[in-house]
């Protein structure tokens, strides 16, 4: 089911997938011309915040948690990036080190891209320039959504808004109308919303006794997108 007309989802997703797009097929042949294909396993980490940047990452398959760590050692999952998007641009147009750490929540294959040819690209491209510029505005925004749900709103209300952007991360375009299945462990979701793991597990238990969620292991089911909204109680 699209969320269109009952979710404003662009409010709390941003996605960088069609950045590319707008690259004739040269510049797209040349941006990638000296791309390196990485395997990550699930929990491999692709960049540490600090460390200095030389390239940029194009998600192949898979999916990506860019994150922050507090002095605690506990993380807050930012963003989930998905098959298609870039990431680690920020560092690159800012000439500084990485601001966030990123690793893989699911096996992924990732391009790496020198930084050079990233550059090249857009010093060539307007329209490529325009797309980003868009892209970062957006994602400004989305950032900006996300601080006032861990700041203002209950741990269910949080609970839900990640469930139903993660289940635009995971549906398949090309198979609308199927069950989505998020495939996310406790402690990444209890990362994302900024509530504890226990109170994730026992959020998730009862929203599977409404009919709302089903669970599989670490799988869930959303069952009842329209409860699930609801459980948002979006404004």
């Amino acid at each position: 089911m699209s969320l269109s007309g009952i979710f404003p989802i662009d409010r709390w997703n941003f996605t960088t997938q069609s950045m590319l797009n707008v690259l004739s097929e040269e510049d797209y042949a040349d941006l990638l011309v000296h791309q390196s294909d990485l395997k990550f396993l699930k929990g491999d980490v692709i960049f540490r915040e600090g460390s200095v940047p030389s390239g940029i990452f194009l998600i192949r398959s898979g999916k990506v948690k860019k994150y922050k760590v507090d002095n605690l050692a506990k993380e807050q999952i930012i963003y989930v990036a998905n098959q298609g998007e870039l990431i680690g641009y920020h560092a690159v147009l800012s000439e500084e080190r990485y601001p966030d750490s990123a690793a893989a929540i699911e096996d992924s294959l990732i391009s790496f891209i020198p930084k050079e040819d990233f550059i090249s690209i857009l010093h060539r491209s307007p329209a490529f320039n325009w797309r980003l510029l868009k892209a970062l505005s957006h994602e400004f925004t989305v950032l900006t959504n996300s601080i006032s749900v861990i700041a203002q709103r209950t741990a269910p209300e949080r609970l839900a808004i990640a469930l139903i952007v993660l289940r635009e991360k995971y549906k398949d375009e090309e198979l609308d109308g199927k069950e989505v299945i998020l495939n996310i462990s406790r402690m990444d979701l209890a990362n994302m919303v900024g509530i504890a793991h226990e109170n994730v597990i026992r959020l998730i238990k009862e929203f599977k006794e409404e009919g709302i969620v089903d669970t599989d292991g670490r799988k869930i089911w959303i069952k009842d997108i329209k409860r699930l909204i609801k459980k948002s109680n979006y404004k």
